[in-house]
């Protein structure tokens, strides 16, 4: 697919996931009855990883797994029928954009630190708070919010013409630039009570599932990525001659090339375990978690190695090559940083914090 260009405008960014709707990208692993395809998570991943080999935008990437993990699959998983009915529709073919609102500018991984709160009044749910680093903020139709009430995390649809909410389009972010992001500022927000999603005191779950999902998932598309980021290098090593021989003779050179291949077919491998998992209705907790870990460390590797290998050519302006490293980087963070994978998967395996 030839998608519009890569550039951090508002509009192109709408105009992306448009597209991607328009080619049926959002009706992957969805049934026929909720608007989906009727595909499967495999069917999802290898759509993914087109579409990563085709824009080579990490952050078109990020913005198309935010809009899925964090509305489309929290209002299939958890909505009225008549929520259903008002947006999977729209979101799936992306007359609406989505996404989610968990961390705060005092709080990310840490749920128990989230601050923003809800409230019922007589003219329905009544919210106040600050959330942060929010992906398709600048863009969204509607995001699913988390927010305190009755002191339990529950979640909520804000639409972005709610009266008190306020959709900022800063602080600007260096990796993944194209995933539009921004501040949900709530003051005094009052919404109906049918937009609270799922049950009270559910959110806490809800967030976990959504992050697993996202953490199996998102590194999909980037592999890709890293399947264009290795055919360029391959090509540099082959044209590139150093005292009458290719660069890829070099035995070193060589040596990084096999492990940047060995790198991208083991992200591909826990992908596409996570997907197989979920096509046969099996816990994701702990598959998603490792995928997330290895890829992310994976990627920033790959990313740096191919600098190395093709030097001053890859810090021209605007070298995709170059710009990797700032996404692979951003990649460590998003969906909870790497030693909060190590925090999870430890926890399963019963030690660490997280094991009591």
């Amino acid at each position: 697919m030839n998608l519009l260009p890569k550039i951090g405008n508002h509009f192109a960014s709408k105009q992306r996931l448009i597209y991607c709707a328009d080619h049926g990208l959002f009706k992957h692993a969805i049934s026929s009855e909720m608007g989906g395809s009727g595909s499967s998570f495999a069917d999802l991943v290898s759509a993914h990883q087109a579409i990563g080999k085709s824009c080579l935008d990490n952050g078109l990437l990020l913005s198309i797994n935010a809009h899925l993990w964090g509305s489309v699959f929290p209002i299939i998983n958890y909505g009225t029928e008549e929520q259903q009915q008002s947006y999977l529709q729209k979101l799936i073919s992306a007359q609406l954009i989505g996404g989610h609102a968990i961390t705060e500018p005092q709080a990310g991984s840490d749920l128990n630190a989230l601050e923003m709160t809800a409230k019922i009044t007589t003219t329905g749910i009544q919210l106040n708070g600050h959330k942060r680093f929010i992906t398709n903020t600048p863009i969204a139709d509607l995001l699913v919010v988390y927010a305190r009430l009755d002191n339990t995390l529950s979640a909520f649809i804000i639409h972005a013409e709610d009266e008190g909410a306020n959709f900022k389009n800063s602080p600007e972010v260096s990796g993944c630039k194209t995933a539009t992001m921004g501040d949900l500022v709530l003051e005094n927000c009052v919404i109906p009570l049918e937009r609270q999603l799922g049950k009270t005191g559910a959110g806490n779950m809800m967030i976990q599932q959504a992050l697993e999902l996202e953490r199996a998932f998102i590194f999909a598309g980037v592999c890709g990525v890293m399947e264009w980021q290795l055919q360029q290098v391959i090509q540099f090593s082959r044209q590139r001659r150093v005292n009458g021989s290719h660069l890829g003779k070099n035995q070193a050179i060589s040596h990084t090339i096999a492990e940047m291949k060995t790198r991208l077919d083991t992200i591909k491998l826990w992908v596409n375990e996570c997907a197989r998992l979920k096509d046969q209705n099996k816990r994701l907790t702990l598959a998603s978690a490792q995928t997330k870990l290895f890829a992310a460390e994976a990627f920033l590797q790959s990313s740096l190695d191919a600098v190395q290998i093709m030097g001053s050519s890859s810090l021209i302006k605007h070298s995709s090559i170059a710009e990797f490293v700032s996404d692979a980087l951003a990649s460590r963070l998003f969906s909870g940083s790497s030693e909060i994978q190590k925090n999870i998967i430890a926890a399963l395996l019963g030690t660490g914090e997280g094991y009591k």
